[in-house]
Formats: C-alpha cells, sequence, structure tokens
C-alpha cells in the first residue's frame, strides 16, 4: 500500500485539498488528502454525488435573491485518490517555510470601514432595513513566486498556529488556492440529522491574554447577547425550511480560538431533502450576511463597493462543501463557512476577507477592533502580525470555569422552550393556514409554530403571481407576516400593495386575520393608527410587556411600532377593538372580531411563550366574527 508523502504533491500537477476537520465522530487526528481534477458548474444541483465543492457567495442568487456576479465559480473537486495521514506525521513533513506577503493592507482604511458603520446603523438598522447586516473589508498583498510549496507551508502554520477551527483547510484548484482556519459549520448532514452551528460574538483576547473574569464581561454584554440571538433566529428560519419538523437548539458554547473567542449555539433537526438542496436553503448563515438574508444581500451590495476589487465576495461567506456517502448508502453533507480564508491566484494575488456583525449597539470603532481580530489567525501564519505567544495550546480553556459556565447556562434560560426540544404535532388546532410573507423568513418558524399545533400550512411570498386571489379565496385564517420596509412609504411597491391586501383582507375574509410585526403594523393602520419610526430601533430586543393583562417576556425586530393614544383607545374599545400598549402609547397587540396583531415576533426563540401567544391568538380568530364591518376605516385617527 502507497504511504502517503505530502511531498508526493509537489510533483503531482493536479488539484489537491487537505483537510483537518473537527466533525463529531472523525478522527480529529488524521489529515485527509483528496487528488483529483475539477469541474466547473453553474447550480449546486449538478455537483457531483462524492466531491469537496467550493461554493462562492454569488451562488445564493439561486434563491433568488439579489448578488453581484463576479464570475467566481462554483468548482467541484472530484477525488481520483484518497489518503489519511496522521495529524503529527503532517506537521513533521509539510513544508515549514516562511509565506511572506509585500505591499498589504486592508482595502478599506480603519477610518472609512468606521464611517461605514455608522451609516449603516443610520441608515439601514434604523429605518427598519433589517436587524443585523455583516460589512466585509479585505486585506489584500501579494506572495511573489507563490507555488504548491507555499499553500502547503501556509496550511501547516495555520494547523500548528490556530486553535479551535471546526476545519482547517487547504485547496488548490491550480487556478486558486484557499487556505484557511473555519471556526464555524455551515451545515452539515449525515444520517438525515441536519446540524447548523450559528456563531456570533467576539470576544478579543486581551495583550496579556485572556482570563475568566475578562471574558465575564463579555459574557454579561448585551450587544453580544443579542448579536448572537439574532443570529440563532434567522439560522432557525433556514433549519425550519429543510428540516421536517423544524429544529432544536442546543448551547450555548464557547468557541475558544488562538487569538478570540466566540458564542455559539448547535441546531440540529431532520430532513428527508437532499444534501445539495439542503446546501441551496441554507446559503448563507447570517454570521456572514445578516437579517433578514434577502434584505441583507440588497444592504451588501449597497456597502461593498469600496476597493480595487470593485466589492467582490468572491468565496468569502461561502462555503466549502463535501459531499459523499455513509457505508449504508446515506448522503453525506460536512460543510464550514469560508471565513478566516486567505485566497490566493495563481499569480500570487492574495486576498483575506473579514467582516463585522454590525447590530444595533455596534461602536464603529469596536467593529474595527473586529475586523483585525477575524483576520489574525490567517495573518500570523502569512507572517503579518505576530503569532499568540507559546505555550497558546496549554492554557486552561476559559470554558472549564465554573463561573463561565454559569454564564453560558443564564443564557438558555432567556430562550424559548420551544424550541429547546423537537416538537411533535399535538392537533390543538384544525384547518388550513395562509400565511403570507412580506421578504422574512421568519414565515417559516411561524408556520412551524402553526404545523406543531395542528395546522396545515402555505407560505406564499408577496409578490408571487395570484397571491391576492389565493389569500380572498382561502377557506382558513390568513397570516400578515413579517418583513423589512418602512410600512408608511406608499412609494414603495411593496408597501402599497401589502397595504392595499391588508385592507382588503380584513374588510372581506371571513376566517381571521393575524398579522405579526409587519403585518400587525398594517392592521394598526387599517384601525387609523399612526405608524412611526422608534427612536432607537429594537431589533432583536427581548423585552418584558404586558400583555392584554398578563406579563410576557417576547422578541422584538422593529424599527417601526404604531401609537395609540388615550383618545383613540377609547374610541376602538367602544368598536369592541382591544389594543395592549406601552406607557408610551407605543402598541404592543390589537385584537378584536375576526383579526389580532401582535408586534413582537412570538415564533422568535427571544418570546419564552410564544408558540401558546400564536395558538391563543389563531383560536380566538376562530370564533364567529358576526356580521359587522372591520371596526377600521380611519375613525380611530
Amino acid at each position: 500500500m502507497h504511504r502517503f508523502d505530502p511531498a508526493d504533491l509537489l510533483a503531482d500537477s493536479r488539484p489537491f485539498a487537505l483537510l483537518h476537520r473537527r466533525t463529531p465522530g472523525h478522527d480529529q487526528d488524521t489529515v485527509e488528502v483528496l487528488v483529483g481534477r475539477v469541474t466547473d458548474h453553474e447550480r449546486l444541483a449538478d455537483l457531483p454525488d462524492t466531491c469537496l465543492a467550493l461554493v462562492p457567495f454569488r451562488q445564493i442568487r439561486e434563491r433568488g435573491f439579489d448578488v453581484r456576479d463576479d464570475g467566481t465559480p462554483l468548482t467541484a473537486l472530484t477525488p481520483e485518490e484518497t489518503y489519511t495521514l496522521p495529524l503529527a506525521d503532517a506537521l513533521d513533513r509539510l513544508p515549514a517555510h516562511d509565506v511572506r506577503v509585500t505591499d498589504g493592507g486592508f482595502d478599506v482604511a480603519d477610518e472609512a470601514y468606521a464611517e461605514i458603520v455608522g451609516r449603516v446603523l443610520r441608515e439601514e438598522i434604523g429605518r427598519g432595513e433589517g436587524a443585523n447586516f455583516v460589512i466585509r473589508r479585505t486585506y489584500t498583498g501579494g506572495v511573489d513566486g507563490f507555488d504548491r510549496a507555499d499553500a502547503l507551508a501556509l496550511f501547516r502554520r495555520l494547523l500548528a498556529g490556530e486553535r479551535g477551527a471546526y476545519w482547517t483547510f487547504v485547496v488548490h484548484t491550480g487556478e486558486r488556492t484557499l487556505v484557511g482556519a473555519s471556526p464555524e459549520v455551515h451545515v452539515r448532514m449525515a444520517g438525515g440529522t441536519v446540524v447548523m452551528n450559528p456563531i456570533s460574538g467576539t470576544y478579543r483576547y486581551p495583550a496579556d491574554g485572556p482570563t475568566p473574569e475578562h471574558l465575564l464581561g463579555f459574557l454579561a454584554d448585551g450587544k453580544e447577547i443579542e448579536e448572537l440571538s439574532m443570529v440563532v433566529d434567522e439560522e432557525l428560519k433556514m433549519m425550519c425550511t429543510v428540516g421536517d419538523m423544524g429544529g432544536v437548539v442546543v448551547g450555548p458554547r464557547l468557541k475558544e480560538m488562538a487569538h478570540l473567542a466566540h458564542t455559539e449555539y448547535e441546531l440540529r433537526g431532520r430532513s428527508s431533502l437532499d444534501a445539495r438542496e439542503v446546501l441551496r436553503e441554507t446559503m448563507f448563515a447570517a454570521t456572514v450576511t445578516g437579517s433578514p438574508v434577502q434584505n441583507a444581500c440588497r444592504v451588501i451590495e449597497r456597502y461593498e463597493p469600496l476597493g480595487p476589487d470593485g466589492g467582490a465576495r468572491g468565496y468569502y461567506g461561502g462555503a466549502l462543501a463535501l459531499l459523499g456517502r455513509d457505508a449504508g448508502g446515506a448522503q453525506t453533507l460536512d460543510s464550514p463557512i469560508l471565513i478566516r480564508t486567505a485566497d490566493i491566484d495563481a499569480a500570487g494575488r492574495l486576498r483575506v476577507p473579514v467582516g463585522a456583525t454590525l447590530v444595533r449597539g455596534s461602536d464603529p470603532a469596536g467593529e474595527v477592533a473586529e475586523t483585525h481580530a477575524k483576520a489574525a489567525g490567517v495573518l500570523a501564519a502569512l507572517g503579518v502580525r505576530p503569532a499568540r505567544p507559546g505555550g497558546e495550546a496549554d492554557r486552561p480553556r476559559l470554558a472549564d470555569d465554573p463561573r463561565v459556565r454559569a454564564a453560558l447556562d443564564g443564557r438558555r434560560s432567556s430562550l424559548a422552550p420551544f424550541w429547546l426540544r423537537m416538537q411533535e404535532r399535538d392537533d390543538v388546532l384544525r384547518g388550513h393556514a395562509l400565511v403570507v410573507d412580506g421578504e422574512d423568513t421568519f414565515t417559516a418558524m411561524l408556520a412551524h409554530v402553526l404545523r406543531s399545533g395542528g395546522l396545515d400550512v402555505t407560505v406564499r411570498r408577496y409578490d408571487e403571481p395570484g397571491l391576492r386571489t389565493a389569500v380572498l379565496g382561502h377557506a382558513g385564517p390568513v397570516v400578515l407576516g413579517p418583513g423589512p420596509g418602512d410600512p408608511g412609504d406608499r412609494a414603495d411597491p411593496k408597501m402599497a400593495f401589502l397595504r392595499a391586501l391588508a385592507a382588503e383582507v380584513l374588510r372581506e375574509h371571513r376566517h381571521g386575520v393575524l398579522g405579526v410585526c409587519l403585518g400587525h403594523e398594517l392592521i394598526a393602520a387599517e384601525l387609523g393608527l399612526p405608524i412611526v419610526r422608534k427612536e432607537v430601533p429594537y431589533q432583536g430586543a427581548q423585552s418584558v410587556i404586558d400583555l392584554f393583562g398578563r406579563e410576557e417576556t417576547v422578541g422584538f425586530y422593529n424599527s417601526f411600532t404604531a401609537r395609540c393614544d388615550d383618545t383613540a383607545h377609547a374610541a376602538l374599545a367602544a368598536r369592541g377593538v382591544e389594543v395592549s400598549r406601552a406607557a408610551g402609547g407605543e402598541v404592543h397587540a390589537v385584537r378584536g372580531p375576526g383579526f389580532a396583531g401582535v408586534q413582537f415576533h412570538p415564533e422568535s426563540v427571544l418570546s419564552l411563550n410564544g408558540a401558546a401567544i400564536v395558538r391563543e391568538s389563531v383560536a380566538r380568530l376562530r370564533r364567529p366574527r358576526g356580521t359587522g364591518a372591520f371596526p377600521g376605516a380611519g375613525r380611530a385617527r
């Protein structure tokens, strides 16, 4: 049997990949070697059954989302030979020379990036375009005479110097080399079980090294808590799309690396879909795009045209994907997100893209520092910045400290129990609900909550042909779902259509209407209540409210709200409409004969009793409305 030696790759002109994977059940003390041929493909569905795929960010167009088409190929390496090498042997035998970068620097200066952060906070999150967004900047430079030996040397340096990566890898196609240490699972699938691994919140180690005491301050930071909760919600949307019965949230845990640590959750579900379809429906994580993902793609287009690459993301934010079959013939998929990765072309031109997750509590200077910390591992391997001091690998794990474990456990108590266990359909409700998606796939989570209560559910986008006819003719409750944007902007074609649809369905539909977030604002507007911009956006905020006389802990994702003063409140009450509102008049919920609306997201992991609120709201809709007209028509103004 041939004993593989990494030196063999230097004399072989074929494409290759070396992978060190921390996949559960996989031998983590080995390095896998794939040698074969590469082919380019148009769609994920065209990928071979067994291959290592390089999935560029532009592939998200398969979901119908806006994306800058930079021509980066969807490439598959089909193995012709495979080997397994002990990790210790790999470290001994791989080239160990230094690889040096010339003319290195970020394409967007620190000051310019901080200014972009401020604009996104004001003009996107502040105007209701989404909860969070990831904006990229790229470290660029050159490696003179870059060759296969340099690629292997960089891989070795990452193997030796980085800590806690999910995949450490080098992929050499002949045209380009990707070498990186990604901390984050994109998606994996085995035996029908699907796992996603949202990671967010970045603890930057201080210069003299991390301590549990210092880490505890990070774990208590509200901005970091909200950031992780938002990406969990966003990936649960995907899990509810690909999973047969939604998803279960496990964690949180601490992901410790050489230069920083992250907090992370794990989402698990079951799926009967083809692995390539699972890969398609999970493009791409909120941790590299934002939330909601579709609108985040538009924001990325608006804010990432800077630098010499013209805004091209290339493979940044995309994924590697190892497709195969297990011993029983079932499909397998193991896919890390392509972050913390150097992309080097055949001429030695180097790109190391990094991004910060911007939320309402972001500080521009802090986000600049975060991008430097995220690039540190790869840049240390390139010799651009110092490596961490020796002995880092022997440092006690921060997560082993009981105070750290207690802080992480405390976070779990703030999540909805509904999402902490696999749900079985209990048939409390009966019938068929139609959910209108306003460009936010929170509707997938809503659909899962409704199905778990016994309803059959159809989700349709607001811009699908024939939607109005389908909604008005639907023999069951209609849910007007969430979506980004200003509901008062009648010049926006989406809002104009949804305002008209809401008015019509409230007047004519006889099977009940429930509005969530944007859908609630549409109902409130038809009741004659003004819709105003909040002074501080409530994106990913968990709050305790009075909901029709009882206390509830719920999650908000809104930059706009309905207002109801005492005069309007009395006028609506006289017509049988109940309004739940805060002391300042902001409306949390409304309900009346045959309709209800909630400003918060009951389907969110942040709404502790959200599933029960949804079921209760739908059950009330099913009561007879009587013969009276919808009590709106602007009379509460």
